[in-house]
């Protein structure tokens, strides 16, 4: 058994703690004998390892924006991934830490790693804890960091050693890997009995199916005491539970499942700090501790609910005490994220976040009886008042938590209000097509366009007797992910990539020199020889033996081609020997500085020292380096016209458009797009040179107006890339305020020479994708023309519709208008036809309430004339020329009653194959025994359709339109039927 992910065994599941036997008391050992509070538990553990020589590096996000492989961070380790796989810049701060620790701030939830469904149901379940944790990069090992480890729980926290077991690994001999007997001897050496050493072949720890991997050493507290526990050790006995785990990462595990020893060995420890407090104020329960208590004091007074039991399961009768715990829970999740920037979203760890808040406000409705708007961001400061010292984050970002959090809670109720009147919508419309499944397209809308939980409408659909299409619900999704991340012509899947020990084997064969990819920056092929060939983890010397069409990588001296880095897509292209040789290149990646092309052959072979040209698609590169220089130009002109809190939240550069996510609380006005929009074009017109050139990192962080991304690991040296200005001018004089009047930014990617190139500029979109981020995206050149071109067609059509009238106005208002809609074209183009179109369409709706009214005032005059003519008559029969319209019809019928005669009125719609009828009973008629209801029945026999009303009136819609006149004759023979 392999234990995947760090520390997953840290919360692994146990039976609930209701269950568990009273411990004893603890008698510790410790020169410190106050109380072991939360806040001194962490205080003694970061000063006992700064008194190590270790280095505290802050916790890490726990939106791991650099890392696309994880929703949250999910432990200690995930900064540190570039270390263990030997991919940091050996000259960065990161690059040269050998020792660190921290409090790491982790959640699980979503994804593989999901602990949502379980929180409230036991004592240890959190979707946000932390991890205190220390690292040795390459420098101690085994001895020192289990030194460390015994010495920190029995000296300084003054655990009982007799209540203390540890396990190391047992070894795996049918996979070769060897019992850990050294860690086996120095735990030995700490004087531990020899029965509390227990081997376990679960100990063995990986970061995922291949990478960085090795066996760990875990430490167990018995809560019981009084007794030898080393048979309920990893028996999942509530009592008996591991406190800390180390991990000795001393191999790489390959593709093909084989492991090989690290060039160089580290330590990588968690201790779960809940966990360790409930151990040290020896409380069975985690929610039992004061990292709890103060927000279970807090959320009682908002509620007036009981105050917190500790109950479980069948005990916890009134569901009160598992919502206390939910709550507790889910308030440090979404202070802590939305801390970091997260924000509850239709996708991806948003959405997570989303079903976070909306699971915790349930709870603070159904059980705790409390109502919902601002419950959280009530309940929040308790959360940064204890935490806030530690975490300062929480305490600089609180408004903005305050905010998101507001919103999204108050929005909760009238999310599912929406969402049922959109499913009611769509389960009509399927089973009025006579089918048994929910568009899987529409459910997907109603996940990710207004939040309508999934699970929600699979049970709803259910209870109607419908189904989902599952296949076209994850079509949709994954669409709308590829699309939101750029990337449907990336296959991923066959991405040849280099990992840890393929770079070591790269660093120390010198035949094999990091690329020199300086040339992607220059415009034109470039002469090359192939340096290596990369097939099935192999460095190989040539691709004779590579089967047809496989995916390989090639390693060049030097190169033409971009990899793909800083949201700019990568090039594709050709490496090519004239007459030989074509090797198409479909992605572009770089591993601390090895640039692997990767691809097929067309045709011919390839061999090491082949010189061969290196060849983008230039017609690919050149929208790119547009759309690159153009988003500078963006992200210049935001800061002009918005201000400067304008930061870079994401971005991306494509051939065919670029996006650009920031930092704005409001939307854009029209007004302020127009003037980004007008300031960018003149940067275009103005076709100053663009300069890019390395500096010193330190030297350019301090550059006047230097736009930056927050939180992004820059190299040392770094590009720097001006607007206007040579680079080496801006450095001889790094303060001169002047630079703020152009653009100067950190960049590696490539650009235009002139912003002249860039020759058109068209703002596409402007829109919200989160509380406090706005997204605009834009396009450059030929899509900007297109663009343009689109938009002036629309604007003839709407020219050629003010000219209609009736009918054909209507029907092709309709079409423009979700044409309108649908259409990439100009935000400020589009809304000025907007404009235009929601004019006409006041104006053709004042002329068809005017006809409408005409038509009904003779249609009513009608009656009256007929009446004033023939006073002894005592019913009016006719069919109307009003296209069916009901509300007509009830008018005339309604004049009727009110002269107190008896009246049956049709009126044909043709274009809609239907006729409307209504009647009116007169009392008189009535005395006779004419009843509306069975009046209007008779007629629907000839028309089809139905009618209802009452004994006095009668509507109904039949389908029939060829029988109107039947249906009329039928109206009067019944009438005069009562009157004979």
């Amino acid at each position: 058994m392999r234990r995947v992910f760090l520390h997953s065994s840290l919360l692994r599941s146990r039976r609930p703690s209701h269950h568990i036997t009273l411990p004893l008391p603890l008698r510790m050992s410790s020169s410190y004998d106050g109380p072991w509070t939360a806040r001194k538990v962490r205080e003694e553990f970061f000063n006992y390892f700064r008194s190590k020589d270790h280095t505290f590096v802050p916790s890490s996000s726990t939106v791991p924006y650099d890392d696309p492989t994880l929703l949250f961070a999910n432990a200690g380790m995930n900064q540190y991934k570039s270390i263990f796989l030997g991919t940091v810049d050996p000259n960065s701060e990161r690059g040269k830490l050998k020792r660190a620790f921290n409090s790491q701030k982790c959640i699980r939830a979503g994804g593989k790693h999901n602990d949502l469904e379980d929180v409230g149901k036991d004592s240890y379940h959190h979707t946000f804890f932390e991890m205190l944790g220390n690292w040795s990069f390459g420098d101690y090992f085994k001895k020192e960091a289990i030194e460390f480890s015994w010495d920190l729980l029995t000296n300084v926290y003054g655990l009982p050693k007799d209540r203390l077991y540890v396990t190391y690994y047992a070894g795996d001999p049918q996979n070769g890997i060897p019992t850990d007997e050294e860690a086996k001897q120095h735990w030995l050496s700490q004087g531990i009995s020899p029965d509390h050493v227990i081997a376990s072949k679960g100990n063995f720890w990986e970061m995922g199916a291949t990478g960085p991997c090795g066996p760990c050493s875990e430490i167990h507290f018995d809560r019981i005491g009084g007794r030898n526990a080393a048979h309920l050790v990893d028996g999942d006995d509530p009592n008996v539970l591991e406190i800390w785990n180390n991990v000795f990462i001393q191999f790489n595990r390959d593709d093909d499942g084989s492991l090989k020893s690290l060039p160089s060995k580290h330590v990588d420890t968690g201790m779960g700090f809940e966990r360790l407090v409930s151990v040290l104020q020896n409380k069975l329960s985690n929610y039992d501790t004061d990292v709890f208590s103060p927000i279970f004091t807090r959320i009682q007074e908002l509620t007036g609910a009981r105050p917190y039991s500790g109950k479980f399961g069948n005990d916890d009768v009134d569901g009160i005490d598992t919502a206390y715990r939910v709550v507790a829970d889910h308030v440090r999740t979404l202070s802590f994220a939305l801390s970091d920037g997260g924000v509850p979203n239709n996708v991806g760890r948003g959405y997570v976040l989303r079903r976070i808040l909306r699971r915790g406000s349930r709870y603070v409705r159904k059980k705790l009886g409390a109502p919902i708007g601002s419950f959280f961001s009530s309940l929040m400061p308790v959360v940064v008042e204890t935490m806030g010292d530690v975490f300062p984050e929480l305490t600089k970002k609180q408004g903005d938590i305050k905010e998101i959090l507001d919103e999204e809670e108050e929005s909760f109720s009238r999310t599912l209000d929406r969402g049922e009147k959109l499913f009611d919508q769509y389960a009509t419309r399927t089973k009025d097509l006579g089918v048994n499944e929910l568009n899987g397209a529409d459910v997907w809308r109603l996940y990710d366009t207004y939040g309508f939980p999934v699970d929600l409408t699979r049970l709803m659909a259910a209870e109607l007797r419908l189904g989902i299409n599952e296949k076209e619900f994850e079509d949709a999704q994954e669409h709308s992910k590829l699309a939101s991340k750029g990337s449907f012509k990336k296959d991923k899947a066959d991405l040849v990539k280099l990992d840890v020990h393929d770079l070591a084997a790269l660093e120390k064969n010198d035949a094999i020199p990091k690329t020199d990819d300086s040339f992607k920056f220059q415009l034109g092929n470039v002469t090359a020889t192939v340096k290596s060939i990369y097939y099935h983890k192999e460095f190989i010397s040539s691709s004779s033996g590579i089967p047809a069409d496989a995916n390989f990588g090639v390693l060049l001296d030097r190169t033409s081609f971009y990899a793909e880095a800083g949201g700019q897509e990568y090039d594709t292209g050709n490496i090519v020997i004239d007459g030989a040789t074509d090797f198409e290149v479909t992605n572009v990646q770089a591993y601390n500085g090895y640039v692997l092309h990767t691809g097929s052959l067309k045709y011919g072979q390839l061999s090491v020292g082949d010189e061969v040209i290196s060849s983008y698609d230039e017609l690919r590169r050149w929208p790119l380096r547009s759309n690159h220089t153009a988003t500078h130009i963006l992200n210049f002109c935001l800061r002009e016209v918005l201000g400067d809190h304008i930061d870079q939240k994401g971005s991306l550069v494509a051939p065919t458009k670029l996006r650009f996510d920031f930092s704005h609380k409001a939307q854009i006005s029209l007004p302020e797009l127009a003037k980004i929009e007008s300031m960018s074009i003149d940067w275009i017109r103005k076709n100053v040179k663009v300069y890019g050139k390395d500096l010193d990192l330190k030297t350019a962080h301090k550059i006047s107006g230097l736009r930056a991304v927050f939180g992004e690991a820059y190299p040392d040296p770094v590009r720097v890339v001006v607007l206007g200005y040579d680079v080496d001018e801006v450095a001889k004089d790094i303060d001169n305020p002047k630079w703020r009047s152009t653009s100067v930014e950190f960049c590696g990617g490539t650009h235009v020479a002139k912003t002249g190139d860039i020759k058109d500029f068209v703002i596409t979109e402007e829109s919200g994708i989160a509380k406090g981020i706005r997204r605009i995206v834009a396009v450059t050149g030929q899509e900007a023309h297109e663009a343009s071109r689109v938009a002036n067609s629309l604007k003839v059509r709407l020219e050629q519709l003010e000219s209609t009238e009736g009918k054909e106005k209507d029907t092709g208002l309709k079409v423009l208008s979700v044409e309108l809609g649908q259409a990439d074209i100009s935000v400020l183009l589009k809304a000025e036809l907007k404009d235009r179109l929601a004019t006409l369409r006041k104006s053709l709706d004042k002329q068809i309430k005017e006809k409408e009214n005409a038509i009904n005032k003779a249609a009513v005059n009608a009656l009256v004339t007929f009446f004033e003519e023939k006073p002894d008559s005592e019913v009016y029969f006719a069919i109307l020329e009003v296209d069916g319209n009901a509300k007509i019809l009830q008018n005339v019928v309604m004049q009727g009653k009110k002269l107190g005669k008896t009246v049956y009125v049709f009126s044909v719609d043709a274009e809609g194959g239907k006729v409307a009828h209504a009647n009116y009973v007169s009392e008189s008629a009535r005395s006779r025994g004419l009843d509306a209801r069975i009046w209007a029945s008779k007629v629907s026999d000839i028309l089809g359709g139905k009618a209802g009303g009452k004994e006095d009136g009668a509507q109904g819609v039949g389908v029939n339109v060829a029988q109107v006149e039947e249906a009329l004759k039928v109206a009067r023979v019944t009438f005069s039927s009562k009157y004979n």
